[in-house]
């Protein structure tokens, strides 16, 4: 099979759970013999159009991104590309019509996985709600995001939830590095609420317990400053950013993994280290997937309030330690990719159904998008 994604922005500009996703989706499916293409906007030296790595062929549709060029010049790309399936991000609405525009003619369905959930306003957004609506199936992270993108108007049952994988075989290898009892991990912005777990941990000054924040970002120096003031500065420490093999084994010597963060698509780091056997304590919030992950999981805490927090941590701490919990094998990366594929499958089980209303609906899609461009540009 020949698959094509399009994202302007791709992880060797910038890693995101959106970008680290598409990386590792379209490495697994060239792992398995697939021919894979990814559309985005350039980010290798030279002025060659395509450049290849890690068995995956990335084909510039802009030489920079950010210009309002590349919807404009992506059916051209995907046409070079000729691909059987097309898997676009849900980051730009302009991209998503562009790419269904190339699919009616290509013929290839369009998947779209949306990573994100759609901010406060896009409901009422046309663009997005077509952006929604168009592609033959809908891939997203998890329920949370789901319940957003139907909100935009798509079709229940064209939404489908693939979660992020795992690599099982890796966790199960890894060894524990003893290094605290209580792991946070996750880039340190504005939707990481590191403070609550602070706050609950300074409670707890009369136990015994160390915790371990692993991550950057741009309040790393507000949460150092807080855990000063708390007082806890002998118990807490602050490991930057670290590398996967890292992570995974301080999970795996943990005792306690905690997620507080306001807003998450989807917890990679949370699942590995449920995975590695840690007791799960995560605080509710609308916006984040978190609680999805632990509600059916007797190691696992889920709260919304300081004070259960505070006695999660607690309770957690008492749990028997595990090197592995079987419980979570089912998300390894293997499966996931034929979660991916079988939707492919489906997709063009949906093109067919629906051919002619596709290219009716294709010819309007044209026309949307290219009023949007000429305002645009």
């Amino acid at each position: 099979m020949r698959v094509a994604f399009v994202s302007e922005t791709v992880a060797q500009h910038r890693q995101t759970g959106a970008t680290r996703r598409l990386r590792r989706t379209a490495e697994g499916l060239a792992g398995r013999g697939h021919d894979v293409v990814v559309c985005c906007a350039q980010w290798w030296d030279g002025d060659h159009a395509t450049f290849e790595q890690d068995d995956v062929t990335y084909r510039a549709v802009t030489d920079e991104r950010g210009d309002g060029r590349f919807a404009l010049a992506l059916p051209a790309a995907l046409r070079a590309a000729d691909p059987d399936v097309i898997q676009a991000t849900g980051d730009d609405p302009t991209h998503v019509l562009a790419a269904k525009a190339a699919s009616v003619f290509l013929r290839a369905p369009l998947v779209v996985d949306w990573y994100e959930s759609p901010q406060a306003g896009d409901a009422d957004d046309p663009i997005w709600r077509l952006a929604a609506t168009t592609p033959e199936l809908v891939l997203v992270p998890s329920e949370t995001v789901r319940t957003r993108v139907r909100e935009l108007g798509a079709d229940g049952e064209a939404v489908r939830v693939v979660p992020n994988g795992i690599d099982v075989d890796a966790i199960r290898a890894a060894e524990p590095r003893e290094v605290a009892d209580i792991v946070y991990s996750r880039r340190l912005d504005a939707d990481a609420n590191l403070e609550s777990l602070l706050l609950a941990l300074a409670e707890l000054r009369d136990h015994n317990w160390s915790a371990l924040v692993i991550g950057d970002g741009p309040e790393r120096d507000v949460y150092e400053r807080q855990v000063r003031d708390l007082r806890i500065e002998d118990r807490v420490s602050f490991a930057g950013e670290q590398p996967l093999e890292n992570r995974i084994s301080a999970f795996k010597g943990a005792h306690v993994y905690a997620q507080t963060a306001r807003r998450e698509a989807f917890p990679t780091d949370l699942l590995r280290a449920l995975a590695c056997g840690c007791a799960g304590v995560v605080e509710y919030h609308v916006e984040s997937s978190a609680h999805e992950l632990v509600e059916q999981e007797e190691r696992a805490f889920r709260t919304t309030s300081e004070q259960e927090l505070t006695d999660a941590l607690v309770a957690a701490s008492e749990m028997d330690r595990m090197d592995f919990n079987e419980n979570f094998a089912e998300y390894d990366e293997e499966q996931v990719l034929d979660k991916y594929l079988a939707a492919y499958d489906e997709a063009s089980e949906r093109l067919s159904w629906v051919e002619p209303a596709a290219v009716a609906g294709g010819v309007m899609v044209v026309v949307a998008l290219v009023a949007l461009l000429v305002v645009l540009l």
